[in-house]
């Protein structure tokens, strides 16, 4: 099979945000998703952003238009939820983002009517059900098929990085689970979810694909849904592996460290000089502990097995990038990474919320609301 990877300007970047939907009064999730998108679908049209329908009906999606900068794609997303913002509040519905709602349970939800999804559901069946989850995705333009597999595989040493700052899911169904990301090991049950496979070469991606499609695993290379993927028909590596996070500002974040990592990959490919990878044994326990502890985390961080804090190799990171988010204009976003190192990423937050209403979790959905609102962090 041959896999076309479209052309893309060299490290542009896209953004796209899963938003729930929830009752102003009770803070329940509620179905006005497909409503919202109808409603929505003329005003759209001519836009550079888009405003879609997800697998529940329970969630909207707003994803930005290419950005020669994480401004712009900010931009277009903020341009994207006032418009939502403008239809959901004469139904008293509120928006909010984070990994999981704190108490809704997947029998009190319903699926988007479209076929792709009610074909996922009848295969998946519990678990697909059990899919009560928003995310973050962060495509990166890359101008070189032959630079793509080897920066995803240098960027998936990097996936706990970015799971621990994003993770927001410490709650499930109403129960406390003990995981800052509790997302990122439901989301992995789905067929063809979790660490993508130490492929090389563009040629053995292609591979893969095929030999999906010939045993009906996948359709397309669409639904090879890997923490970080390829997207070819958008000419980007895409980033999957975050939780929804609950602000502007932290999502801005963790565009401009995707942003500025792929760049800082891709100019290391320039100068002849080899991408360091971690065996796939070390990615499969670094993401666990990420979900496990978030920030608080220890990873591995090379292939010799050295241990880190996450918190402290991130802020060492941060001074190596520095001089690429300056050439790309987005230092300002990427200091936000230091922000959420100081003041906690947004499990840390819910779970201090909920244990001040003595574990009210209508409280944290409240606090969630609050924060997408005012577009940072609130404590």
């Amino acid at each position: 099979m041959t896999l076309a990877f479209a052309p893309s300007a060299r490290s542009s970047v896209g953004v796209e945000w899963e938003l729930m939907l929830a009752d102003r009064a009770s803070g329940q999730l509620v179905g006005a998703g497909p409503e919202i998108v109808a409603a929505l679908a003329d005003e759209t049209a001519g836009e550079r952003f888009t405003v879609t329908g997800e697998l529940l009906t329970n969630t909207v999606e707003v994803t930005s238009g290419v950005g020669g900068s994480v401004a712009e794609a900010m931009r277009d997303i903020a341009d994207a939820v006032d418009l939502v913002r403008g239809h959901a509040d004469p139904l008293g519905v509120d928006l909010l983002s984070a990994g999981s709602h704190p108490f809704a349970q997947w029998f009190d939800q319903r699926v988007t009517d479209k076929t792709r999804y009610h074909t996922l559901i009848e295969r998946t069946q519990w678990w697909g059900r059990n899919m009560m989850i928003w995310g973050v995705h962060v495509h990166v333009g890359v101008e070189d098929v032959a630079k793509v597999m080897p920066i995803l595989g240098a960027l998936t040493a990097y996936l706990p990085h970015f799971q621990a700052l994003s993770a927001s899911s410490p709650f499930w169904a109403g129960e406390r689970t003990g995981y800052a990301s509790n997302r990122a090991l439901v989301f992995q049950q789905l067929p063809t979810a979790g660490l993508p496979w130490p492929l090389g070469t563009w040629s053995e991606f292609e591979r893969y694909v095929d030999e999906m499609a010939r045993a009906d695993v996948l359709a397309d290379e669409t639904e090879v849904r890997w923490d970080i993927r390829p997207a070819p028909r958008w000419g980007t590596i895409e980033i999957r592996v975050c939780d929804g996070m609950s602000t502007a500002a932290e999502l801005a974040a963790i565009a401009a460290l995707a942003q500025t990592l792929v760049e800082s990959f891709s100019r290391a490919l320039d100068a002849g000089r080899p991408l360091p990878t971690l065996p796939p044994w070390y990615a499969r326990e670094n993401k666990w502990r990420a979900a496990r502890y978030g920030l608080d985390a220890r990873i591995i961080v090379d292939a010799d097995g050295r241990q880190r804090p996450v918190a402290e190799h991130l802020a060492e990171e941060l001074e190596r990038l520095s001089p690429v988010a300056a050439d790309l204009g987005c230092a300002g976003e990427l200091a936000g990474v230091g922000a959420i190192l100081r003041g906690g990423a947004g499990y840390a937050r819910q779970l201090a919320v909920a244990d001040a209403a003595d574990g009210d979790l209508r409280a944290v959905v409240a606090h969630l609301v609050d924060e997408f609102a005012l577009g940072r962090a609130s404590a």
